[in-house]
């Protein structure tokens, strides 16, 4: 793997790159190679020669980028139906891989101890891995990621904070990440339903990795709040009211959140708000 990835000076500049990367297959080697290399204490954190992050993160030329609500809807229990949800995922998890990067690279200066760091990179390895294990599943099924259209909503949460360290935790693991703790489970059980249960262990991995996603956010945020004095649930209220557009839908997973360090007082009162 390491042969074919170029050189890796620094924690931000391996995360910069892994963002910048259009071939998918070096984007997440690179993302991992860093995240090895970075938990084995062999980069330093950062460099004066470190690479600019670039506005929006590689891509190939396909999928098709449409506005959100554009995608087609399918019934799970056809092979066409189970291949648009796990592209929908494909492309959730690609955009993981670089929202967790993205705080690492962009917020290398911040004045945060070197496990908030260790966190993100154990984050961003992890969602490399589902994002390969969601194309595997794709492949074994006859498609491949970039052949349906995928929404491009996910990078503008990333966009709207890339100011704000606390207001990025509250958007990105906190609301989007929580958001598949809120639905995987029952998206198992219907691939389940339908026999394919390679699907469903596919999500079961995400499930149970996604748990540790919110709480490395819950942890990081609550820290910042407690240095600054503030309400951890006030605050998160405020920054998803100023940086969040869309509404918060019930049902929550309760009981994962809660364990994850994310519970209800935080996002129970912004349920029915939304904003257009």
């Amino acid at each position: 793997m390491t042969g074919s990835l170029p050189p890796i000076a620094s924690l931000r500049a391996g995360a910069t790159a892994a963002i910048a990367a259009s071939d998918l297959a070096q984007k997440t080697g690179l993302a991992q190679e860093t995240a090895r290399r970075w938990h084995q204490r062999r980069l330093s954190l950062r460099s004066p020669l470190d690479p600019a992050l670039p506005e929006r993160p590689g891509r190939p030329e396909k999928p098709e980028l449409v506005r959100p609500g554009h995608t087609e809807k399918r019934s799970l229990h056809t092979v066409p139906g189970r291949i648009a949800m796990l592209h929908a995922l494909a492309h959730i998890e690609l955009n993981a891989v670089d929202l967790a990067l993205d705080i690492v690279a962009r917020f290398a200066s911040e004045p945060v101890p070197h496990s908030f760091f260790d966190g993100w990179m154990q984050v961003a390895f992890e969602e490399a891995k589902h994002f390969n294990l969601v194309c595997d599943r794709l492949r074994a099924l006859g498609a491949d990621y970039g052949d349906l259209p995928a929404h491009d909503g996910l990078w503008q949460a990333a966009h709207s904070t890339r100011n704000d360290l606390t207001a990025r935790l509250a958007v990105v693991p906190l609301i989007l990440e929580a958001r598949g703790l809120d639905v995987t489970p029952s998206l198992q059980d219907k691939m389940r339903e339908t026999g394919d249960l390679d699907s469903a262990e596919v999500l079961r991995i995400i499930y149970e990795d996604e748990k540790g996603h919110v709480a490395v956010g819950a942890k990081w945020f609550r820290f910042l709040c407690a240095r600054e004095r503030k309400d951890p649930a006030k605050t998160f209220q405020a920054l998803v009211r100023a940086n969040f557009r869309g509404a918060l839908k019930a049902p929550f997973n309760d009981i994962a959140r809660a364990e994850a360090g994310l519970t209800p007082s935080f996002y129970r009162a912004l349920a029915s708000i939304s904003h257009a």
